[in-house]
């Protein structure tokens, strides 16, 4: 399904796992239009609702914290693009999707090498429990859809993602992170995903 990683162990200055390895930071602030389309519940609101939900203190998100989530939010979009290739059969739509799988793995790549680098050890913890579950539902929502029906329901919550992704990163995962190679990866990560979301809004108007 959706591969889960924490990063909570280093020796690196910056790179600080909370007191009892669980998630203690501030909730991402996400603007309420940039969550619901059209009145249904995108797997960006499941985003957004995972992390401030799970975050009981009000305590600034670690390089750790900021590292997984930017992980785990990759690896979600990851396997979503997998699943619209398995079964679409609109060309733009395969081709965004496959524009995903092959972005996002990179970007992913890029940040492993990085957390290696490092010398973080990747953990488990509630809310990478909770952003895999929320996802595994959205999947088999997906799953049971065909055709059109599919290709929409895939592409709005493609934009909800990606527009909710990229106000997390602008807002409170680069002006948060502390060590700065992981800055600049999540920098170089936004404006790539930026690109997909004006991507994602322009299949989107064609399958309307």
């Amino acid at each position: 399904m959706f591969p889960q990683i924490f990063f909570a162990k280093t020796g690196n200055a910056g790179l600080r796992p909370s007191s009892n390895g669980l998630w203690t930071g501030v909730a991402i602030p996400v603007p309420a239009e940039e969550m619901i389309m059209k009145g249904k519940l995108a797997l960006a609101l499941a985003f957004a609702l995972a992390v401030s939900g799970a975050t009981a203190k009000e305590e600034k998100l670690n390089d750790a914290q900021i590292a997984h989530i930017a992980y785990t939010a990759g690896q979600i979009d990851i396997a979503a693009g997998k699943l619209a290739v398995s079964k679409t059969h609109d060309a733009m739509i395969r081709d965004f999707a496959n524009e995903m799988v092959r972005d996002h793995t990179a970007v992913n790549d890029k940040a492993l090498a990085l957390v290696k680098k490092l010398g973080v050890t990747p953990e488990d913890n509630p809310v990478s429990k909770s952003l895999t579950e929320a996802a595994d539902k959205k999947k088999v929502e997906l799953e049971k859809l065909n055709g059109k029906a599919f290709d929409k329901a895939y592409i709005d919550n493609e934009v909800a993602y990606h527009m909710t992704v990229n106000g997390a990163l602008s807002k409170t995962l680069i002006p948060g992170a502390t060590n700065h190679e992981l800055k600049q990866l999540l920098e170089t990560g936004l404006k790539l995903f930026e690109e997909h979301q004006h991507h994602a809004e322009m299949v989107a108007a064609h399958e309307q």
